[in-house]
């Protein structure tokens, strides 16, 4: 005999699907229970994932939960045979309430005298999941129906299936098929073994209960009773079923992927309205330079850090970009991004001194240049090892990175001009407050990131044509700001193809750090002063890589040196790269190939002021505006109602100073003039010297 209870529930039950009531009962009780709270089932964890929808980093909903997104097909279709077979047979079929199983899960209570099977749809346990109530009473059933019925009106079987995908709960704050294939597999949900299909079927009926890293013997026994539910559905063999019965059943969460840590919070925070950020960068390869940036750090000493930045400079996509040594390790401050802090580029800088004057045809790589003491002012620049090599080629000067030569070429360049490049490239070169663009800029006397030294070189190896990097892709799946990575107009050239090439060819022969092999791409390495930062930035015809290693508190590392300490990383990052390789490119036609000997007699030696191997007479060299630097911005409270100097280096006096085309007065003694700004805007400076050679400058008044 069974109670008035069990009978009265029953009764209640049996009425609405036997006499059609179920359309009055839904009407109350979706009355009751108010508007569908979908709002609050689209809050996902925020992911980050790579140029191939690979995850990189996810975040935890503001409530702490794991939930990510996830879309059907992108789950195993074994799971969802699995699912329908043991949740919902006829889920494509009924609309929100089955009354075949309603109607079964009746007839079990009364011939049981207990709840056996509830008869809930998918629907009905989504419905149940929205409104966080799990109720098994009569009123609770039918407040479930009546929002199943309410959810099949307002949304279609995907979408529905796809919020049950993305709130099943999975124990602790796992929520949804993908976070709970990622905590307890370590891998996600579209290619599962039958076993771990089960799992995941099974474990939301009593997630806690069921916790793999809890009470794995209660998650077996559940993962078996749906694995002979499948067999019962043919949706699996009784030998397919044996064999996943056999699989160990997991006791521990892994760890979510945190891959690109710096930049994924960098990004997430800067774009807190996208719950799906994708990078261009490669999961595979940002993993394996994570690994080696980990490991050569260790090696190299304690509490020293590395950043390692590869960019495709064809596109000017990053595809990798490892901010410290490890994010997680306080000792080396691994939450710092090394890869866009300022620091000091050492010789890195260099190849671009060398480069403006291989464009200027001032040079030649077998140009002969002095390396012997000089003083420019009060500057005396020395050489790393104090020492002096006499008469060398450019070609050497470069390869073995000597100091004299390259603050030699820079004298009569011009560090502004040098500083003026940059900035068309994209790259502002950092200085003092108010301070102007110096000789020891060509010896690392400025400020730039990784990020920044890593575009110049790309930049380089395109043939002089500057191209913007980039980490992001915008939502329709186009790099991010794609109208900047892009090369830049001619106009903003880093240096002409002939000079790129000429330093490329220096740059592929210098000597490999020890049992690497060479000839493979072109590269330089730089030490700041004090053996701070050490940097190697090296490209072939495809891949531009730059590495950077030191301490993020700038404290001096004796011995720290970039051939020693950052090369090495540089080339195994090179190893580490997939696919066939490119070669640099070949000499462009105009190039000139051979020795010194070959040279037409201008370019066989450097020439200093005075020096003229033809006359004997003085010579002058080129006249350069050497402030404002080109492209450089100036507020008007930097001049404080006083009129702008303008100062030249070389060129023969008296020189003419003109603003956007018009002359101003200037003294026919000096190199300087000074002009008295009008109006803010956009002003073109040239200087014109006394045998008709000219100099130009584009600046911005604001």
């Amino acid at each position: 005999m069974f109670s008035i209870r069990r009978l009265t529930i029953a009764a209640a039950l049996t009425l609405m699907i036997g006499t059609g009531g179920a359309y009055g009962l839904y009407c109350k009780a979706f009355a009751d229970a108010g508007p569908l709270p979908l709002e609050q089932a689209k809050a996902v964890s925020v992911t980050v994932i790579d140029r191939d929808d690979r995850l990189l980093r996810a975040f935890t909903t503001t409530e702490g939960k794991w939930r990510l997104p996830i879309d059907p097909k992108d789950v195993d279709p074994h799971y969802l045979k699995m699912l329908f077979a043991f949740e919902d047979k006829r889920f494509y079929s009924h609309h929100g309430v089955d009354p075949k199983a309603v109607t079964r899960a009746v007839l079990q209570m009364v011939r049981h005298g207990r709840l056996v099977s509830g008869g809930s749809t998918l629907t009905m346990q989504v419905a149940r999941l929205l409104d966080g109530k799990h109720e098994r009473t009569a009123d609770g059933k039918l407040r479930q129906m009546a929002r199943a019925i309410e959810l099949e009106r307002t949304l279609s079987k995907t979408e529905i299936l796809k919020l049950y995908l993305r709130l099943a709960p999975f124990g602790g704050n796992l929520e949804g098929v993908r976070a709970a294939s990622l905590a307890y597999f370590g891998k996600e949900p579209r290619h599962l073994s039958l076993g771990e299909c089960a799992l995941l079927v099974a474990l939301p009926q009593s997630p806690e209960m069921r916790r793999l890293d809890r009470n794995p013997e209660a998650a077996r026994r559940a993962r078996n009773r749906v694995l002979m539910r499948a067999v019962a559905a043919k949706v699996i063999t009784v030998s397919e079923a044996e064999r996943a019965k056999a699989e160990r059943i997991p006791a521990i969460r892994y760890a979510f992927p945190k891959l690109a840590p710096h930049l994924s919070e960098t990004e997430a925070a800067a774009h807190p309205a996208e719950s799906v950020i994708k990078l261009t960068l490669d999961r595979h390869l940002q993993q394996n330079l994570e690994r080696l940036a980990r490991e050569h750090a260790r090696t190299i000493g304690d509490n020293v850090s590395t950043a390692i930045i590869v960019a495709d400079h064809q596109t000017g996509e990053i595809l990798a970009e490892v901010g410290s040594a490890d994010y997680l390790d306080a000792a080396r401050h691994g939450a710092i991004d090394m890869a866009t802090a300022v620091r000091s580029p050492g010789s890195t800088l260099k190849p671009f001194v060398y480069g403006l004057a291989f464009e200027a045809g001032l040079a030649h790589p077998a140009t002969l240049i002095e390396d012997r003491p000089v003083r420019f002012g009060t500057y005396a620049p020395k050489n790393f090892d104090d020492g002096y090599h006499g008469t060398v080629s450019i070609r050497e000067a470069l390869e073995q990175s000597l100091n004299v030569p390259a603050v030699r070429v820079l004298a009569r360049v011009g560090p502004g001009k040098l500083a003026g490049r940059f900035r068309r490239a994209g790259v502002t070169a950092r200085f003092p407050d108010k301070s102007e663009p110096t000789l020891a800029m060509a010896l690392g006397g400025t400020g730039l990131t990784l990020e920044e030294l890593t575009q110049l070189y790309a930049g380089l190896a395109r043939g002089g044509d500057g191209i913007m990097l980039t980490h992001r892709y915008d939502q329709r799946g186009k790099i991010w700001g794609a109208t900047h990575a892009k090369p830049l107009v001619n106009a903003h050239r880093l240096m002409s193809p002939l000079a790129a090439w000429y330093v490329s060819d220096i740059l592929k022969d210098a000597p490999p750090p020890l049992n690497a092999r060479s000839g493979r791409f072109a590269y330089k390495t730089g030490t700041s002063y004090g053996y701070r930062d050490a940097w190697a930035i090296g490209y072939d015809g495809r891949y531009v890589i730059g590495v950077w290693v030191g301490r993020p508190d700038n404290s001096s590392i004796p011995g720290l040196m970039g051939r020693s300490a950052a090369a090495p990383i540089l080339f195994d990052a090179f190893e580490r790269l997939a696919g066939p390789r490119a070669p640099l490119p070949g000499a462009p036609a105009n190039a000139i190939r051979g020795t010194n000997a070959d040279l037409p007699a201008p370019l066989k030696r450097w020439r200093e002021p005075g020096d003229d191997p033809a006359a004997g007479k003085f010579l002058q060299p080129p006249v350069l505006i050497s402030f404002p630097p080109d492209q450089s911005e100036i507020a008007e409270t930097d001049l404080d109602g006083e009129p702008l100097v303008l100062k030249a280096d070389g060129g023969a006096l008296p020189l003419t100073w003109l603003v956007d085309g018009k002359p101003i007065p200037s003294d026919a003694h000096t190199r300087e003039a000074q002009w008295q700004p009008e109006s803010a805007g956009f002003v073109k400076l040239t200087v014109i010297d006394a045998n008709g050679r000219t100099d130009r400058a584009f600046i911005r008044l604001r």
